[in-house]
Order: C-alpha cells, then sequence, then structure tokens
C-alpha cells in the first residue's frame, strides 16, 4: 500500500499509550474492531452499523487495519465475490482494551440517564 500514514510511527517518547493510538486511535478502528467481534464482518454490515463513516473512510480504516495484520481479509471464490474481514490473533488482543472501554461506556451511560 503505496499510502504513508503521517502518525502510523509517531512516538518520539516511546510511550505506550501513543504506540496504541497510532495502531488502532481515532474515530473509527475500534468501532470497526468491535463490530467484527460481533460478527459484523463485511462491508456492507460495516457500513450499515456505523452510517455516519464514508465508504471511503471505511475502505481505508479496513486497510490500514489489515496492514497492520490487526485484519485479515477473507476472499471467498463464489459469484459474486464475498469477502469477510476477521479479527487475527493480534487483532484479538486488542479486544480485551475495547471491552473495557464499553463498560465504561455503558456504566457512564447509566449515570447520565
Amino acid at each position: 500500500m503505496g499510502n504513508k500514514r503521517k502518525n502510523k510511527d509517531f512516538n518520539p517518547h516511546n510511550c505506550p499509550v501513543i504506540h496504541f493510538y497510532n495502531k488502532v486511535g481515532g474515530k473509527w478502528k475500534t468501532v470497526i474492531l468491535y463490530g467484527i467481534s460481533r460478527k459484523v464482518n463485511r462491508f456492507s454490515l460495516l457500513q450499515k452499523a456505523i452510517p455516519m463513516i464514508s465508504k471511503q473512510m471505511l475502505v481505508n480504516q479496513l486497510r490500514e487495519l489489515e496492514e497492520d495484520n490487526i485484519l485479515e481479509r477473507i476472499i471467498y471464490a463464489e459469484i459474486p465475490p464475498r469477502v469477510e474481514y476477521k479479527l487475527t490473533e493480534y487483532g484479538e488482543s486488542f479486544m480485551p482494551v475495547i471491552m473495557t472501554i464499553q463498560d465504561w461506556g455503558l456504566k457512564d451511560m447509566e449515570l447520565k440517564n
């Protein structure tokens, strides 16, 4: 992939939090990973689950996650071709953090209601 991400390796003080955000930071990547972990594993399903994301942004984020070995893209030889995304073993290692974020969000939303 010829596209260079500006902040992919930016971590001048070798901070582990910045390292994490370089992998899955931003507005969409954790949401995409959460969806794929919940079997929302096809492009069209992700678009429906995350209607605020543009098609191009979803394509870019999926490519970056695949490039970073967080997702695996599986192409089925069918007519029409079917593509599904799956978390790699490395990608699965992010899920405890994402589930902790989910738990915090649920608790905080309960407090607001």
